[in-house]
């Protein structure tokens, strides 16, 4: 593939150029796909020449109306119609969600999809950032998250489940937890358009519990599931007056005769849809162990269709993507872009065994100088210059009182000793726990990291006391930390600094009976002076535009799968059809 593909990249600020676009710039052979999170077993070959077969019908005729449309998926997937919207791909709702349900800030963990940063950003909400550590495996503590919430005093709440691009996974009972803390807030939106790849438990989803809130919306994707990405399809599930508000403002047609024939021939491929699952699952566990055998690089826990790697310290992002691109025909996805995330993280998208083979030898010549343009990696490296996205977020946040990259640049001034970030271990067998590379393959000598002169810290600030929540239970059960492991020896890095334990949320059988809750003590923060000007933060809080350019993989239980005459429901498990 030419070198001058590559260039595609630099004219696309929040994604990888199109696969259309590689095509036409090339030879007329696309790559090999570890770039768009889309299940590579689903439609089946069959469905594929039924849908060729009808092509002339599809493409000349209007399709039926929305409304057509969403209740024959509501059917199969045994929902309430007047619960669901169906948008024009998940994107068309977000957009909506903004415009109608967020009026003035919004709080998500970062690195995330990007249009839950960029979206409201650009209708002039503040956005509440929370950086997800690279030290705990980019894991979400739903506690932290929630005191996070209160003290900036955010209105409206996110979470992606699984998250995109690391695949963090969070249980079902703690969500539904989450969900009902927030009850006080605007919205409460669980993005779950990733969930049907997951396999940590049975039904994860909160599709049930959101209909009967009156403040969340879960968003769910279908081209995703489906494979069928160039099908724009998605939909939302909330309580009758959240979805129809929705969908009151969405165009009669806006979903296409692509989406309508796909739609209404799923009843009769339920089973082969189940299997595909699996096998994105099997070929996950497959996947995460050839790539934790590279010496250097990291792998992390996912319950998506995609796995978050950390590259080997003197590994650049964007020189491995172009290489592995020309060199090998394979695309990738560098995650430079993604606030909270550096150009030292890829994410890579499962494929079958024989793509996944390709892909090593493709980066173990980038990467460990097999090829002819020689190693991207340096032969010794001690990592003490590397700051990833998410410490810059971190310092932003911690350092800098609200006061951005201007802040920055003066704490940096004065001395302020700038945090490297923490090393995160690969995906192991059994907890999701960091791999070593591997022990047969030669390993250069740690070298000796030189320790700086120590420097004046800054006066600890005050840090506010979580507000007493509403229907949260008195007596917590502790939630054990996650665990950190030193990275191997190969590729010594500074080591983490210890975050603050945060009070763990109660479980979930708490609320089987709850007790009277105490009245919410009354919260910290500075007196409100007027309105919030767009896009300036508010209360301590960060707006994108602050932090951009600054610099359980078990299988599944074998039991309750769809068989030949079921369909799975709307939580992507099984479920008998009736």
């Amino acid at each position: 593939m030419p070198d001058n593909v590559t260039s595609l990249f630099r004219s696309t600020a929040a994604h990888s150029p199109s696969m259309a676009a590689l095509t036409r710039e090339s030879d007329g052979a696309g790559p090999v796909d570890f770039c768009i999170p889309c299940n590579p077993y689903f439609p089946t070959p069959a469905m594929f020449e039924e849908m060729a077969a009808r092509l002339r019908d599809i493409i000349t005729y209007y399709p039926s109306s929305a409304d057509t449309i969403t209740a024959e998926l509501c059917g199969l997937l045994q929902l309430p119609p007047q619960c669901v919207a169906m948008g024009n791909g998940s994107t068309e709702l977000i957009t909506w969600i903004d415009h109608l349900l967020v009026r003035e800030s919004l709080a998500v963990p970062v690195p995330t999809f990007g249009r839950w940063t960029d979206q409201p950003m650009e209708t002039g909400k503040r956005v509440d950032m929370f950086p997800l550590q690279e030290s705990s495996g980019f894991a979400l503590d739903l506690a932290q998250y929630a005191e996070f919430i209160r003290a900036r005093g955010t209105r409206v709440a996110v979470i992606c489940n699984p998250n995109n691009p690391d695949g963090g996974f969070l249980h079902k009972h703690a969500v539904v937890q989450f969900m009902d803390a927030m009850a006080d807030l605007d919205l409460v939106v669980i993005d779950e358009s990733f969930l049907e790849f997951a396999d940590a438990e049975n039904e994860p989803s909160v599709v049930q519990e959101a209909m009967l809130r009156p403040n969340v919306i879960v968003l769910r994707s279908l081209g995703k599931n489906f494979g069928l990405h160039g099908i724009r399809f998605g939909y939302l599930v909330a309580n009758p007056a959240l979805a129809g508000r929705v969908r009151s403002m969405l165009p009669k047609w806006n979903l296409n005769s692509f989406a309508e024939h796909v739609v209404f021939m799923l009843k009769e491929h339920g089973a082969e849809y189940a299997q595909s699952l699996h096998q994105v699952r099997r070929d996950r566990m497959d996947m995460s162990g050839q790539l934790s055998s590279l010496p250097g690089l990291t792998v992390y826990p996912s319950q998506g269709n995609f796995l978050f790697v950390r590259l080997p310290v003197g590994a650049e992002g964007t020189v491995v993507r172009d290489r592995l691109l020309t060199e090998h025909r394979i695309l990738v996805r560098e995650c430079g872009n993604k606030i909270g995330s550096s150009s030292r993280f890829l994410r890579l998208v499962v494929r079958p065994q024989v793509d996944v083979r390709r892909l090593v030898t493709g980066l173990e010549q980038v990467l460990y100088g097999t090829s002819r343009r020689g190693a991207a990696v340096p032969e010794q490296a001690t990592g003490t210059a590397y700051s990833s996205g998410t410490a810059a977020v971190d310092r932003l946040v911690t350092q800098t009182n609200g006061a951005g990259t201007r802040g920055l640049a003066q704490a940096a001034g004065a001395g302020m000793p700038l945090p490297a970030a923490a090393s995160a271990p690969a995906v192991g067998p059994g907890g999701g726990m960091p791999v070593p590379a591997a022990a047969g393959l030669p390993q250069p000598e740690p070298q000796p990291v030189p320790q700086e002169a120590p420097r004046p810290q800054p006066a600890p600030q005050p840090v506010p006391q979580p507000v007493p929540v509403p229907q949260l239970a008195p007596q917590p059960v502790s939630v054990p930390q996650p665990q950190q492991l030193p990275q191997p020896a190969a590729y010594p890095e500074p080591a983490p600094q210890p975050a603050p334990a945060a009070p763990p949320l109660a479980p979930a059988a708490a609320f089987a009976a709850p007790a009277p809750a105490p009245a919410p003590a009354p919260m910290q923060v500075p007196p409100a002076t007027g309105p919030t000007p767009p896009g300036v933060p508010a209360r301590g809080g960060l707006t994108a535009a602050q932090v951009r350019g600054t610099d359980g993989l078990s299988m599944a239980p074998a039991t309750g799968w769809p068989g030949a005459q079921s369909w799975p429901d709307a939580a992507g498990m099984g479920q008998a059809a009736g």
